[in-house]
Parts: structure tokens; C-alpha cells; sequence
């Protein structure tokens, strides 16, 4: 009786996973058409197929819970994950990462390593009903119909959960995207005290401006994009910039978004010791009004903005340099008690 609740539970799965993206795709139509150029699709047939395959995802939905097409269904799905799989190694391979729109704008964000663990899974349970739907196609008749009923609840109940989370984060994005248009001129006065923020890092734990800061060391942040080729050549840079003008200047990039996407992003780029924040949303971006990426923040060791916003990769380098030549000059509280003392 286990294995029949197993196989039923994991067809429900599949179905809520098959039906979310169907309502998605559908509820954002010029973002899965969008998607689907990105992915290789001839910009001639996208409209037909951002109809055919949210048609075809639905109908998989459907059947995986209907007993006498749950085999179909489950096959039919592993195909279609195997493609999408093939797809996205392609373009992560040649180094692209367009946004996967995959469960509608809702889920909308650049492919990575995690959008593969997420296709693994659930072409293992694809695979996993399939299989449990050949060799118990009775599935759930011989089950308890409240037992029967409880579970596809459950899933229903999980899904519409999923799906206002989703809801939620892609409103979230649309209100920092107002607010950023709203903000006026770009970038703080100088001169104007730098706002406190405290993001995760990618290593683990949270930091805040406060504990960046120290006696004769400026503060650089560095607003970056993982979908961003831009960002991701500065940021390949930047570990020698760092070492240096180490003793002057502490160099922070800070993206938003996924934390296990920023990690991997770092790691690809080489960026070493250099710390990886990351936004829940646009919270830091907004308080500097920093607009694009690649961009930077100048903060001066007092805790006050020291320049204008660098935009672009060159006006950071720009940035980097200027702050470096101007704080050489300048000696750390530590180094003028030295001097009075040698001149004692």
C-alpha cells in the first residue's frame, strides 16, 4: 500500500509542477515568446510554440493523474525535460544565460547551474512516474478515496502556494523597478552619509556597511548582474585592482537574486576574496540610487559618499584608479602615530 501512495503522491507532483508551467507560459505570453527566441527558437514559429507547448505541458498535467494515461503522460514529460536539459547545457556551454521563463514571469530569472539541479529532479520523478504508472496502472483506484482525496489537496493546496510566492517575488521585482524609474538624478550627493545596508553573503552570514568600514580604507561597491557579460569581465578584473590598492580601498560587488547563483557566478569569474553580496530584492540598489550594472559606490572611510555612481565597466576602472591615487596620499591614523612618534 506504500508504493501505490508513492506512486500516486509523485504523479500529483508532476501534474502541479506540468500545471504551473502551463499557467504561466499562458499568463505571460510575450515573455515565453521571448524565452523561447533566447533559447534558439526561429523568432518566425515563437508565437506557435508559445502555444503548443503550454497546450502539451497542460495536457501531460492531466494525464498524469488520470490512471490509463499516467504512463504516457510520465514519458511524454521525461522527453520534454531531456530537451529542455540538452538546451540549456548548449547555451551555459557557449556562456549564455538567458532568462528561463519556464514557470511564467513569476519564476523568470538567468539559467545557471541550479536551473539544471531543478530539470534533474524532476526528470527523475518523470521518469520515477512512468515507470510506477506502467507497473501500477490501477493507481489510485485501489487506494482509500479519502486518503485519495487528501493528497491531491494537498498538491493543489502546495501548488497555489508555489504560485502566490511566485506571484509575490515578481510583484516585488515590478515595485523596484518603479521605484527605481521614480528615484530622480542617479546616485547620492557627495558628501551625503552612506545608507547602512546588511545583505547575505555567498560564503554564509550577513554583513553590513558598519563592518566594512575601517581607518583609512574606502569602500567600493560594485552593483553587478549575473546575466550581465559586462559585469562579468569587471568582475575577472577586479582581484587585481584589489591586491592592488588593498591597503586603501575594500572592494564588495553586490548582485540580486538567487544565493547559489551568485556563488557559482563568483567562482566562474575568479573573484577570489573578494566578498559576493547579494540583495533579496533592490534594497541597496535603491538607497544609492544605483540604476544599471555594471555600476559603483565610492564610500570613504568616514561613512560618506565620496563620488558620483560610476556607470559602465571603463568609469568603475576610472573610479578604482582615482580612489586609489587620492587615498595614497593620505595616511591611516595608524601610520601619523608612527611619524609623531619617530619625530618625538
Amino acid at each position: 500500500m506504500l508504493i501505490e501512495y508513492g506512486v500516486w503522491g509523485s504523479r500529483l507532483v508532476l501534474a502541479g509542477a506540468f500545471g504551473l508551467s502551463t499557467w504561466g507560459k499562458l499568463a505571460d505570453r510575450p515573455a515565453t515568446r521571448k524565452a523561447l527566441v533566447d533559447f534558439g527558437i526561429h523568432i518566425r514559429w515563437a508565437p506557435w510554440v508559445a502555444v503548443g507547448l503550454p497546450v502539451i505541458e497542460g495536457l501531460v498535467a492531466v494525464g498524469a493523474v488520470l490512471p490509463w494515461t499516467a504512463g504516457i503522460a510520465g514519458a511524454v514529460s521525461v522527453l520534454l525535460l531531456a530537451v529542455f536539459t540538452a538546451a540549456i547545457v548548449r547555451l551555459l556551454l557557449r556562456g549564455e544565460h538567458p532568462n528561463c521563463s519556464c514557470f511564467g514571469a513569476a519564476s523568470a530569472g538567468p539559467i545557471g547551474p541550479v536551473t539544471l539541479v531543478r530539470n534533474g529532479l524532476l526528470l527523475a520523478l518523470a521518469a520515477l512516474v512512468t515507470v510506477g504508472a506502467l507497473r501500477y496502472p490501477q493507481v489510485p483506484a485501489g487506494l482509500p478515496a479519502e486518503a485519495t482525496a487528501g493528497l491531491a489537496l494537498i498538491a493543489v493546496l502546495t501548488m497555489v502556494v508555489i504560485w502566490t510566492l511566485g506571484e509575490l517575488h515578481d510583484l516585488r521585482r515590478r515595485v523596484d523597478e518603479q521605484a527605481m524609474s521614480t528615484l530622480g538624478a542617479e546616485g547620492l550627493p557627495v558628501g551625503a552619509v552612506a545608507p547602512e545596508f546588511e545583505l547575505q553573503a555567498v560564503e554564509g552570514g550577513r554583513i553590513s556597511l558598519e563592518s566594512l568600514l575601517s581607518p583609512g580604507r574606502a569602500v567600493l561597491l560594485v552593483f553587478v548582474h549575473p546575466g550581465c557579460e559586462m559585469c562579468a569581465a569587471l568582475a575577472r578584473e577586479l582581484p587585481r585592482w584589489q591586491s592592488r590598492v588593498r591597503e586603501t580601498l575594500t572592494i564588495v560587488l553586490v548582485g540580486n537574486g538567487d544565493l547559489a547563483e551568485h556563488a557559482d557566478w563568483g567562482r566562474r569569474q575568479g573573484v577570489g576574496d573578494i566578498p559576493v553580496l547579494v540583495q533579496q530584492g533592490n534594497e541597496a540598489a535603491l538607497r544609492y540610487r544605483v540604476r544599471g550594472t555594471p555600476s559603483a559606490v565610492l564610500i570613504g572611510a568616514d561613512g560618506r559618499v565620496a563620488g558620483a555612481v560610476a556607470r559602465g565597466a571603463m568609469a568603475v576602472r576610472e573610479l578604482i584608479i582615482t580612489s586609489g591615487k587620492a587615498n595614497s596620499g593620505r595616511r591611516s591614523p595608524r601610520r601619523e602615530e608612527l611619524a609623531a612618534g619617530t619625530r618625538r
